[in-house]
């Protein structure tokens, strides 16, 4: 879980690598995408923009499809990020980790991912009509739209946004980057009805950053809001958007009591203060609170906002993991039961709204989800167009989904989404995502070998040769259900990933994770639907060893060498082909 360290800085130490006197005049004077041509037509990356000496790209990569989705592909992203100026000895190595996206009701795709505290995030975008047509093998010409927390942050002239590599004066770095999230409104009529986009970025005291975007990700406020959150030191921020033009909301622990504070901006993301609401009612908190450093807390899921044209529109719900109850949570018990908040004031624009929780799930004693927890890593939510609420979550052997039919007060029983070749196996880091009436897509990592994904032993046995061969190998998989709120609904399976994204264990205990390597993917990965109905999956990838092998781990730069040198990279994939069974018609959940 987040808690485990108190001050965010840490965290950066877990996601960011700091390389000393590490010379960014090297031989490596060809920059990378002119040695690897990027065979998705991405473009704006590093290597285009004339920058040498480090701010080369990571070779593309791009695979061959599957079942249905697109073929894999890398987002471009500089090696290194000059600090403190570009013809300095010292660098940060650059990696993206956390993918979350998002498509805007015109379509356009957002993707953004962490490098670290004080790395930044950083974002792509595609947009047909400004990027051109998918490519013929159906991979995006994504544009590279730099660093949104690092504009202008520095008072320099070539920093930040789509200017953040090829500069002498950037520095490549950001005030966040520990966690970020985005979000996206509806078209906006005085603005050429282009949807704004907003963004938040974790920081150190006090938060995170937060920063909006009105001409589809090409520039972004500047400087960002440094100060957002109403409470300082706080962790793991989640945004969601309602369906006008600038109402954004945001959801983030604070570090006191870790209650899940929850606030709405009136204008577009820049500024968090029109209202504000807890979404741990009075009642749970001694379940799922933290007010003594043994407590297990909780782990809390994105905002979701009820974007529907039904009488529930506005409402807010947040998902959750705790322990079951107070004693359990003082006594250091697993997080096994799942809980969700709900608030149906939120949208009536008073400066306080209010939650109430209901419990959806607690597995019972003995089972996996009591003894591994459901917090494997984050638990997920999402709504639908008829304001069915969906949960999913992962006791690290399976991935469950509840839904409800009545706003978040009554649940369905758990049922396992994973099927086939998965059962018996770990799945960890769940997400979905939901429209029409009950259609959702769930997106989670699946290995090859059953165990814990924690354990070592169980996932990184000795293999024949010193290599990764044996190692449990992992797989980006989706789960599609065009009844996902009946009870008893059934789902089509596909491994997303056209290749193994990752070999070894998965730790999800977050900033816990002792085993550094065990955390290169982070702590989730993220799904969208498109208007098509399409699912849009960003996730991380560590699968190649990383260019500066050579550099790093010298002698061992083979893909399957287990002491290769390697970094977490931000791949996309999109169901090529619209489901053509999706129901678009119903009755509003009451």
């Amino acid at each position: 879980m987040r808690k485990l360290l108190p001050l965010l800085l840490f965290e950066a130490v877990i996601l960011l690598v700091l390389i000393s006197l590490f010379s960014m005049n090297d031989s490596r004077s060809v920059s990378a995408q002119a040695i690897y041509p990027d065979p998705a037509g991405e473009h704006a990356c590093p290597s285009q923009t004339g920058a040498g000496g480090g701010a080369e790209a990571i070779p593309a990569y791009v695979g061959p499809g599957t079942d249905g989705f697109s073929p894999n592909q890398s987002l471009c992203l500089p090696q290194l990020a000059p600090v403190p100026t570009g013809a300095s000895p010292l660098a940060f190595i650059v990696q993206g980790l956390e993918p979350g996206d998002r498509v805007d009701s015109q379509g356009t795709v957002y993707v953004e991912s962490i490098r670290g505290v004080p790395g930044g995030i950083d974002l792509w975008r595609w947009d047909q009509s400004i990027d051109g047509a998918p490519n013929a093998n159906g991979t995006l010409p994504f544009k590279y739209e730099g660093q949104p927390d690092n504009c202008g942050v520095f008072g320099l002239t070539g920093g930040g946004c789509d200017n953040n590599v090829g500069s002498p004066t950037n520095l490549g770095v950001a005030l966040g980057g520990g966690d970020a999230d985005i979000a996206v409104n509806a078209p906006d009529p005085n603005n050429s009805a282009i949807p704004n986009v907003a963004m938040t970025s974790l920081t150190v005291v006090p938060g995170f950053t937060a920063t909006n975007s009105r001409n589809r990700g090409d520039t972004f406020f500047t400087p960002p809001n440094g100060v957002a959150p109403l409470v300082p030191a706080d962790d793991r921020m989640w945004n969601d958007a309602f369906n006008d033009v600038s109402t954004v909301y945001v959801a983030y622990h604070d570090l006191s009591t870790f209650n899940i504070n929850v606030q709405r901006s009136n204008n577009g993301g820049l500024t968090y203060t029109a209202g504000a609401g807890e979404a741990i009612d009075f009642a749970t908190l001694p379940a799922a609170g933290s007010l003594a450093p043994t407590d297990s807390a909780n782990t809390a899921a994105q905002i979701k906002v009820d974007h529907t044209a039904c009488p529930s529109q506005g409402n807010l719900y947040v998902a959750f993991t705790a322990p079951d109850n107070a004693i359990e949570n003082t006594h250091g018990g697993p997080q096994r039961t799942v809980y969700v908040g709900v608030s149906t004031d939120a949208g009536l624009g008073a400066p306080t709204f209010t939650f109430t929780d209901h419990k959806v799930f607690t597995s019972p004693a003995g089972s996996a989800g009591a003894t591994n927890g459901n917090n494997n890593i984050f638990p997920a939510l999402a709504v639908d167009d008829f304001g069915n609420v969906y949960t999913v979550w992962s006791d690290n052997e399976n991935i469950f989904l509840s839904s409800s039919t009545n706003l978040g007060n009554t649940w369905t029983a758990p049922v396992r989404v994973n099927g086939g070749s998965t059962v018996g196996k770990a799945n960890v880091f769940p997400w979905v995502a939901a429209d029409a009436n009950g259609h959702l897509v769930v997106t989670w990592l699946g290995a090859s070998v059953a165990g814990n994904s924690n354990d070592v032993a169980a996932m990184q046995p000795p293999c024949a040769g010193g290599t990764t061969d044996c190692w449990a190998q992992w797989n980006v998989y989706a789960a599609e259900s065009l009844n996902g709120n009946a009870g008893a609904p059934t789902f089509t399976q596909h491994a997303a990933s056209d290749h193994i994204i990752h070999a070894g264990t998965v730790c999800t205990a977050g900033t816990g994770c002792s085993n550094g390597d065990s955390r290169s993917l982070a702590d989730f990965f993220q799904v969208a639907l498109d208007s098509q109905h399409r699912a849009n999956i960003a996730y991380a990838d560590d699968h190649l060893a990383s260019p500066l092998c050579s550099q790093q781990s010298p002698g061992h730069c083979a893909n399957n060498d287990p002491q290769s040198f390697r970094v977490g990279v931000p791949y996309f994939t999109y169901q090529l082909k619209p489901n053509k069974k999706v129901v678009t018609t119903g009755v509003c959940a009451r």
